[in-house]
């Protein structure tokens, strides 16, 4: 029963729950981004390079035909799908952006609860300079 018991007291740790909720939002947040990146910006940035579809993008490395989709030439062989890379790496900078300004806001929150320190008097000297300017004093008279 020490084991059953260890995981409950793991279980119901704040940080564990907040780490579940945390991957929870991450993954349904991360599919946000996909589609904002895969159905809004992509199409976009394809129709102002002439209507191509990034995605589809790809070196045909076992040589396959011309004119596969990108589906069909990775069932034949070997496909170099560079535009599929650049697609997810739109998404990750996306990703990564928003994430930035989350913290930066939140950072900023907690800036402003912070409650502003009063002034504090000068504090006292060290001991050991406290101790030279008695002996230079004492040396003065």
């Amino acid at each position: 029963m020490g084991m059953m018991q260890e995981f409950r007291e793991f279980a119901v740790k704040g940080n564990a729950i907040d780490l579940a909720v945390g991957v929870i939002i991450g993954g349904a947040f991360g599919k946000i981004v996909d589609s904002i990146v895969g159905d809004l910006i992509m199409p976009l940035v394809g129709k102002l390079v002439g209507g191509l579809d990034f995605s589809s993008y790809y070196i045909p490395l076992a040589g396959q035909a011309a004119g596969l989709t990108l589906e069909e030439a990775k069932k034949t062989g070997a496909v170099f799908a560079y535009g599929n890379f650049i697609t997810i790496l739109v998404n990750f900078i996306l990703l990564a952006f928003i994430i930035f300004m989350m913290v930066k806001q939140i950072n900023r929150m907690k800036k402003e609860d912070e409650p502003v320190a009063a002034p504090s008097e000068p504090s006292a000297p060290p001991e050991e300079v406290q101790l030279l300017r008695e002996i230079r004093d004492s040396l003065k008279r």
